[in-house]
């Protein structure tokens, strides 16, 4: 490879990844790991190519040229084969924080870019240095911060249903439709101006990472006052369980109805309920000492505590599970908070 083609392939890939890693840093919570990172960067690049092959099908069948193809036509299709798996990351629960999902967004964005410009740095060998800094620094950027903002009106759209109660959870992809809107219509404008690419590379330098930005700081208080309400709901909820006050409660009644169904399994299902709050209460703890600085390390008793929830798990069946967990009212918020937890644990073991 000769030191042109090099100096080629840096300005045309270095610049989206290095900012999604200035993102990743921003993330004070550390919930997204390098190995998530890299699979959704590898997803992006498999959707790039699936886009190829999208357009070149879809383009035979539009009587139109292919600047409006590019303007109209393309924007939709990318856009949306780029949001499929930041929708499946919702409906399976994935994403907590608003900057978890701007990350995740923006990787898959990214992953698209770097596959597309290498995919061009081979076929068209006799463009030069400035083409590839347009590239570069404005359609790489553009692609990833398209589907980082998707990201962000996405969870912010499905916010209330992270906040309600998980048994009550019905997945619903309109939710979706505003933030795939805004991200289609961010592509458009931007392949409205073949003929001003510096123009265009400027402003999608000045406006996507800034808009980025100002979503994460505007999203970090609330981000706070989520962690320290649930956190405080959850330490008040595990004190009753253990000073015997919970089952006064009309939740407790419902639990321990269940769970004298049950008959010898009865101590194992109040046992599981207990057990339960406290690893949110837990997940919840470690979350808050990581975005304040301090050290997050796992203890035996975490994994000791794993281990025995999922032997419950077993032993009560998913009929008991369902039903304790309606009357408990755990959100998907500390369901997600507790699959981070599970999945350091997994990773640590």
């Amino acid at each position: 490879m000769d030191g042109d083609l090099l100096v080629k392939a840096f300005v045309a890939l270095a610049p989206v990844v290095l900012l999604l890693v200035v993102f990743d840093r921003l993330d004070a919570f550390n919930l997204i790991s390098a190995q998530e990172i890299l699979i959704l960067l590898g997803a992006g690049g498999a959707i790039a190519g699936l886009s190829f092959v999208a357009n070149l099908r879809v383009m035979d069948g539009f009587p139109i040229g292919f600047s409006a193809f590019t303007r109209y036509i393309s924007p939709i299709i990318e856009e949306t084969l780029k949001a499929a798996p930041i929708v499946y990351l919702f409906a399976r629960n994935r994403v907590g924080f608003k900057v978890d999902a701007a990350i995740a967004g923006f990787a898959v964005g990214a992953g698209f870019s770097v596959i597309e410009n290498v995919w061009y740095l081979f076929t068209i060998t006799d463009a030069n240095v400035t083409a590839w800094l347009v590239r570069g620094f404005g359609t790489a950027i553009m692609h990833g911060g398209a589907t980082a903002i998707f990201a962000i009106i996405s969870h912010e759209m499905t916010e209330r249903q992270a906040e309600s109660a998980a048994a009550h959870y019905r997945f619903n992809p309109l939710l979706f439709l505003p933030g795939l809107g805004a991200a289609m219509i961010i592509h458009s404008v931007f392949n409205h101006f073949p003929e001003q690419p510096i123009v265009i590379m400027a402003l999608t330098l000045l406006t996507a990472p800034a808009t980025i930005f100002l979503a994460l700081i505007r999203s970090d208080h609330a981000t706070q006052q989520w962690l320290a309400a649930d956190r405080a709901a959850h330490e008040q909820l595990l004190a009753e369980i253990r000073a015997g006050h919970f089952s006064a409660t009309p939740r407790g009644q419902a639990i321990d109805a269940i769970a004298t169904r049950l008959g010898e399994k009865a101590a194992d299902a109040r046992t599981y309920v207990e057990l339960k709050t406290e690893l949110i209460l837990r997940a919840e703890e470690l979350i808050h000492a990581a975005q304040s600085g301090q050290a997050t390390t796992l203890t035996d008793q975490d994994r000791t505590k794993f281990a025995k929830l999922e032997t419950l798990e077993l032993t009560l069946g998913r009929t008991t599970l369902a039903a304790l967990s309606a009357q408990l009212g755990f959100t998907r918020n500390d369901l997600w908070e507790l699959s981070r937890l599970h999945a350091r644990v997994r990773g640590d073991a």
